[in-house]
């Protein structure tokens, strides 16, 4: 896959993400899909791509602005920083309670491409800094 080709892939999956379109960033990805998250285990395929968005739409609201997307040569890699600015909707299991705290934190995710689609997502954030946000809202 060509380098612009890929950038464009990562623009649309974060797009669909941005308008909290779980079926468009399931459009952008293969059905093997391995997904690592933040302090959790490595999932595989997009059932469970889709699994974990539903439950994240349903405690979270995210946008991810100052998107600075970087591209391998070859195309089959690619890296985005960002910032996330959400709000804490409901309560996550073993995180603080949720009474519609703001936060805004910086993140990365790392991605491989295969055959047009993206084949894994790795996101990374700081979860302590998150935490001290939501315990510390007003």
């Amino acid at each position: 896959m060509s380098k612009d080709a890929t950038r464009d892939l990562i623009e649309r999956y974060f797009t669909a993400f941005n308008d909290h379109s779980i079926d468009g960033m399931l459009a952008c990805l293969d059905e093997d899909v391995a997904h690592d998250v933040n302090q959790g285990e490595r999932r595989i395929g997009k059932a469970k791509f889709k699994e974990f968005s539903v439950h994240m739409a349903r405690s979270y609201r995210e946008e991810l602005t100052d998107m600075v997307i970087m591209v391998s040569d070859d195309g089959h890699r690619a890296a985005a920083e960002f910032t996330v600015h959400g709000e804490y909707l409901a309560t996550d299991e073993g995180l603080p309670p949720a009474n519609g705290q703001t936060y805004s934190l910086p993140a990365g995710t790392f991605f491989e491409i295969d055959d047009g689609k993206i084949s894994r997502v790795t996101t990374y954030y700081n979860l302590t800094d998150w935490i001290a946000q939501v315990e510390n809202a007003k």
